[in-house]
């Protein structure tokens, strides 16, 4: 094999446009540009997105991120707050009342913060973490809850 017989493969590359060489070709006259406007010119290209001077579809449309804009946000209550009150039922309207939470309508959950639930409690319509529950049941409380009330947490 000599270095003056290499050659591509067949079907591997094709020819360039030769345009501007008459009809018969297929790319005489316009050169396959069409006729007049912006883009039959030298250099006639516009950025990206723009649209004849109408409003840009990226800036008709609303800029609200990444964020979900109706998220709502776990509520976290302190075991240790909720056992300086001197209730044993708990609720989020009891929570909400006792201003433990700033809105009643979001998802509340009671974390742990202390190593020991002293008093028996009763939680109602309340998500707990494992420990929390762990610490209640131990102590004698009882946990009620309803999945429909918590929901996303």
């Amino acid at each position: 094999m000599k270095l003056n017989t290499i050659k591509p493969g067949s079907g591997s590359s094709k020819n360039r446009k030769r345009v501007g060489r008459g009809v018969g070709s297929g790319l005489g006259k316009t050169c396959g540009r069409g006729h007049k406007g912006q883009k039959s010119r030298a250099g006639g290209f516009h950025k990206v997105g723009f649209e004849g001077g109408q409003m840009p579809l990226q800036r008709r449309l609303p800029k609200r991120g990444f964020v979900v804009y109706r998220k709502k946000c776990v509520q976290e209550v302190k075991l240790s707050s909720l056992l300086s009150l001197e209730k044993d039922e708990f609720d989020p309207s009891t929570l909400y009342e006792f201003n433990l939470i700033k809105y009643i309508n979001n998802p509340i959950k009671i974390i742990a913060d202390s190593q020991i639930c002293a008093r028996a409690i009763k939680l109602k319509n309340l998500a707990v973490t494992r420990g929390v529950k762990n610490m209640i049941e131990n102590s004698g409380g009882k946990i009620e809850l309803t999945i429909e009330d918590v929901n996303g947490i």
